[in-house]
């Protein structure tokens, strides 16, 4: 073989070598594998934001109703003013007659007055003194030294007090010194009692009729 031939030879073979082995390379080396496509990412859906609750409107403010007119009452004595010392003429250790006794204009719808005399400070308890009903719508005082009848030309009635007598019995504390209350009510009707009732009764005839009351309390110590 000439020296041409063999060097054309040899360059054939090279060129074998260099493709087989082109080949084989991914085959031998493993090559670097293809990565899996991504999977396509899944968007999430737009949560719409929650709808705002409407506001509610505002509540109107209640109207207040208009408050009744006061019904005033108040009832007085020329005797002694609210608080001062009963004057001995009106009490036991005088001539023990009645007070004088007067009252402003009273509520519309007045039927009648009640008047009830009594000692808080009594050592047994309540002590009434003087008890009198159905004084009549028009009236706006009491003159002093009341008689003590069950039955008045007026139509007025006396009840009993803790004494066991109709009508007045003042001021007598056994010690020390002693409120005496002069309670007036302006009832809305008369009092469908006897004369010579006691002031229980008298009180709870009362209920649900009484329209305004005033009080006068004076005080007396022997």
């Amino acid at each position: 073989m000439t020296g041409k031939a063999y060097k054309n030879k040899v360059a054939v073979l090279l060129i074998a070598v260099t493709l087989i082995s082109g080949l084989a390379l991914p085959a031998c080396t493993g090559g670097q594998p293809t990565p899996p496509a991504e999977e396509p990412k899944t968007e999430e859906p737009t949560v719409a934001p929650p709808a705002e609750e409407p506001t509610p409107p505002a509540e109107e403010p209640e109207v207040e109703a208009p408050e009744e007119e006061e019904m005033v009452l108040t009832v007085s004595s020329q005797a002694f003013q609210e608080g001062d010392t009963i004057p001995t003429k009106y009490t036991c250790q005088g001539q023990d007659v009645s007070p004088p006794l007067a009252w402003t204009e009273p509520p519309a719808g007045t039927q009648s007055f009640a008047l009830i005399v009594d000692d808080p400070d009594a050592p047994g308890g309540v002590f009434t003194h003087w008890v009198l009903w159905n004084i009549p719508p028009d009236t706006k005082e009491l003159p002093e030294d009341m008689p003590a009848q069950a039955q008045l030309p007026s139509g007025v009635l006396q009840g009993k007090n803790d004494f066991g007598k109709i009508g007045y019995d003042g001021p007598c504390p056994p010690a020390g010194r002693h409120r005496y209350q002069f309670t007036l009510y302006a009832l809305d009707q008369a009092l469908d009692l006897k004369q010579g009732a006691y002031k229980k009764q008298v009180v709870d005839a009362m209920q649900g009729h009484i329209l305004a009351q005033s009080r006068l309390t004076g005080n007396y110590q022997r």
